[in-house]
């Protein structure tokens, strides 16, 4: 495990760690006054029976995620993550404090997710095939339950367009997980041809980013609503290519959503990646008419 992580937990939580097998932990959980879990694959992987997370394990957890400074991160706060060195996010649960109606911040935080940051680079190659030909790329949508590798996958799309295809990659992260940016910097290698604003919502950034960057590609993670659908459209008609993901069990249910059925008649999307969350780890690519281009 990665001393950034390590260094955010409790001191007396970190010589458990020494006494059980780590690799591949995905997810630390902490929640005052229960046994800390650890994930694997998605699969809870690992009962702590020996440690009870106490209120004061969360507090310094908090004050080493923010470099004890809590109030520096509320704008991260009020989002319900921190991003912290490495790429690793960090997720709070606890009091939704309101104001005039909007979330100010969380208060009282009594659970804690330490997600960490995985890349699989060369993940994408089985598909890159069947997404580009020749020199184009086509605008493709990653279709994906949670937790199946959407936005893994993507990030190395990004990095292959970036440094093998050679494209100019323009990447609106909205909650930081794609490049994982920490005070700027991405943690995570999505190419050297690749500009990162992190932390902005898509409908803002894209424009953005084509005014500023001019980029080739644009790519975008967890489409959720009307708004994005219409800005990617922007984004196509000023030339840009499209890589986007969306949460769904198959492009019949993505299709399916209410947002989606603008893309009746614009068409955006000429090639769909859905992934399978099953034990097979099913990875599928469609074109436009729904024939199989990819399958394994």
């Amino acid at each position: 495990m990665s001393k950034s992580i390590v260094d955010v937990l409790p001191v007396g939580f970190r010589k458990y760690l020494s006494i059980i097998n780590i690799d591949g932990v995905e997810e630390i959980r902490l929640r005052a006054d229960k046994n800390a879990i650890l994930y694997f694959g998605g699969n809870e992987g690992e009962l702590v029976t020996d440690y009870i997370v106490s209120l004061d394990d969360i507090k310094e957890t908090l004050s080493y995620i923010s470099m004890f400074s809590l109030y520096a991160y509320e704008d991260d706060i009020k989002e319900g993550f921190i991003t912290i060195k490495g790429g690793h996010r960090v997720g709070l649960a606890g009091k939704i404090v309101r104001e005039n109606g909007r979330i100010k911040t969380i208060g009282n935080i009594s659970s804690i997710n330490i997600r960490v940051s995985h890349e699989v680079k060369g993940c994408s190659r089985c598909v890159l095939p069947s997404i580009t030909e020749d020199n184009k790329i086509f605008n493709t949508l990653i279709i994906s339950p949670p937790g199946a590798g959407k936005t893994t996958l993507l990030r190395d799309v990004v990095r292959e367009l970036s440094d093998t295809y050679k494209r100019k990659v323009s990447l609106v992260d909205e909650r930081s997980e794609i490049a994982a940016c920490y005070m700027g910097v991405p943690q995570n290698d999505v190419g050297i041809r690749t500009d990162v604003y992190d932390d902005c919502k898509k409908t803002e950034g894209l424009m953005l980013m084509i005014r500023a960057m001019s980029p080739q590609v644009v790519a975008v993670d967890e489409i959720g609503g009307l708004d994005d659908i219409n800005s990617l459209i922007d984004a196509s008609r000023c030339g840009c290519n499209i890589v986007a993901t969306i949460h769904g069990d198959s492009i019949e249910d993505v299709m399916g959503k209410s947002f989606m059925s603008i893309l009746d008649k614009d068409r955006l999307f000429s090639r769909f990646i859905v992934l399978s969350n099953d034990s097979a780890r099913r990875i599928s690519v469609y074109d436009e008419n729904g024939a199989v281009l990819t399958e394994r």
